[in-house]
């Protein structure tokens, strides 16, 4: 009888596909090849968040000093509170071309100076981004005597800058990594005109020739889908994460991304797997994003897409993704409503979250010791248990 059922079961799924119309058959298949992807995504993000379970988390801030000032904020003082009040010790600092070099041949270093020894006496690590495209708007950063010119003008002359920037703070103890032109690939933000993937792999064998010892990340642009493993490979991937923004182009609305925590996992793990190289996220949005310039911006529109409980949300969900080196895009604005709009609502979440990553990290640490002591007093238990067993 068991097996007379059994053929009827076969025989009838065998009839009922036979008999299916097209358009059923090419939904079903599509709808399986969905679940497959998303069962494969999901399994190499959990296989990625549990690699990386034992590392620490490395919780840092991008800061960029002319953004400081268009808040209403001294960058210097702002960079000292976000140092001594919040904990900080991780920086991902700019080098805009347009502020260190505003005529031909005419450095000023002083503001970059200031920062690195601001970060040795405070035992910090600095990200330092280079090149032409780095964070914030406009997105490339051209001194107005190159800009207008054609490509082989400025470019050698941005050589030129990079190659003094590099050799000025590559034997400094405090920086850890370059990041090398932000976002380069992303066309639809920003006054760039130049994308050729012939100058970014050219940039990035001219910053190894000139600093070998030192990392660099390349950061790939926020929320694309795709893999990136075209050339040039770096050291280390970046990868951009932004959750609610305000839409001007079509909805005229705020908009919020949809990925869960664990898609970022999938691109850590699978660019891992393809590449061998890591992910950090260097951009996570800790900042508003509405529809009108942020300084000139009501403080109940800037909760619409980030507040203090949005903040400590993002955190969260920063760290749910298993990446394990995560810079938060903001803390000038932290600054900024603490001391300008005397508001310390999203100060106060910050600190308690950076606060609670060092107590997890002293807590991690402990636990890892003392795996490791019990197994050496394992091995230690066995090496004199056969020698006991050797003398009876």
């Amino acid at each position: 009888m068991h097996k007379k059922y059994i053929k009827q079961i076969k025989s009838f799924k065998i009839k009922s596909w036979k008999t299916w119309k097209t358009w059923h058959k090419l939904l079903s298949i599509f709808i399986a090849l969905i679940l497959l992807t998303l069962g494969t995504m999901y399994g190499i993000a959990r296989w990625y968040i549990a690699s990386e379970s034992n590392t620490p988390l490395t919780l840092g801030v991008s800061f960029v000093p002319d953004y400081a000032q268009y808040l209403g904020v001294d960058p210097q003082t702002a960079m000292l509170a976000i140092v001594n009040n919040l904990g900080v010790h991780d920086f991902r600092l700019t080098s805009y071309w347009s502020d260190i070099e505003p005529q031909p041949g005419v450095w000023d270093f002083s503001q970059l100076d200031w920062e690195f020894a601001l970060a040795n006496q405070t035992h910090s690590n600095i990200s330092l981004s280079i090149g032409l495209r780095q964070p914030r708007w406009p997105e490339c950063h051209l001194p107005t005597w190159v800009q207008g010119e054609p490509k082989n003008i400025w470019y050698p002359q941005l050589q030129t800058f990079m190659g003094k920037l590099i050799d000025r703070y590559k034997g400094n103890s405090a920086l850890s990594n370059y990041e090398l032109e932000n976002e380069y690939f992303l066309k639809v933000f920003g006054t760039c005109t130049d994308f050729s993937r012939d100058r970014l792999i050219n940039e990035l064998n001219f910053v190894k020739k000139t600093d070998p010892n030192h990392p660099v990340i390349i950061s790939r642009s926020n929320n694309a889908l795709g893999l990136p493993i075209g050339k040039p490979t770096p050291d280390i991937f970046g990868v951009s994460v932004y959750k609610r923004v305000y839409d001007k182009t079509i909805t005229h609305r705020y908009y919020e991304y949809p990925f869960p925590a664990w898609f970022y996992g999938f691109l850590a793990g699978a660019g891992e797997i393809l590449t061998g190289k890591n992910m950090i996220i260097h951009e996570l949005q800790a900042e508003p994003w509405p529809p009108t310039p942020l300084a000139t911006t009501s403080i109940a529109e800037q909760n619409k897409s980030m507040d203090s409980t949005r903040l400590k949300a993002r955190f969260h969900y920063g760290e749910a993704t298993g990446i394990k080196t995560i810079y938060l895009w903001g803390a000038e604005w932290w600054y900024s409503r603490l001391v300008v709009n005397h508001d310390p609502s999203v100060w106060n979440v910050a600190k308690s979250e950076f606060t609670a990553a060092r107590t997890n990290n002293t807590e991690l640490e402990l636990r890892l010791h003392n795996q490791q002591s019990f197994k050496e007093n394992q091995k230690t238990d066995t090496f004199f248990a056969s020698i006991y067993k050797n003398q009876l």
